[in-house]
């Protein structure tokens, strides 16, 4: 029997260990967890809307820190030397949904890659520099032609399409 506790409590703090050391590389939030879009997890029960900007979403993971929400938003692929403009976009589409659901503007988000992190500040430039782009989106979508954008593409086949550009 003690044997078998000890086995249970070196797997527990191995286990324990790496958790701490995954979030350390990911750049998580040391806040609680509030809510995952994983298949491996229990998935979030609603996305975020945005009557508003006409956008909606949710985040791979959102903590709350300090009374504040922090998005995450996690890619599959290494680390770039600095993170791509399609990803700060994703992330900071995350940080207004979270502005317009909970009336609190996230300070930062994160985008966790598998060798490193990103830290992007939730700026009223970058909300803006969103809305322009989405803006810029809907137009070109309401003229029939297909966004220039690789990324933009991934809108055409996205199964909430009808609610942000419809």
């Amino acid at each position: 029997m003690f044997l078998l506790g000890l086995i249970l409590v070196t797997i527990a703090s191995g286990l324990l260990i790496f958790v701490i050391l995954k979030r350390r590389t990911m750049g998580l939030p040391r806040g609680e967890l509030i809510s995952v879009d994983s298949e491996e997890w229990e998935r979030c029960e609603r996305e975020f809307f945005s009557p508003r900007y006409r956008l909606v979403g949710r985040p791979d993971y959102l903590f709350k820190e300090k009374g504040r929400f922090v998005p995450v938003e996690v890619k599959s692929s290494h680390s770039p030397v600095s993170p791509y403009a399609s990803h700060i976009f994703q992330l900071i589409a995350y940080c207004l949904l979270v502005e317009e659901n909970t009336g609190s503007a996230p300070p930062y988000g994160i985008i966790a890659y598998r060798n490193g992190y990103f830290r992007v500040n939730y700026t009223p430039e970058l909300k803006a520099e969103l809305v322009k782009v989405l803006e810029e989106i809907r137009q070109t979508l309401a003229l029939g032609l297909e966004p220039k954008a690789r990324e933009s593409r991934k809108c055409l086949r996205c199964g909430y399409r009808h609610i942000c550009f419809g």
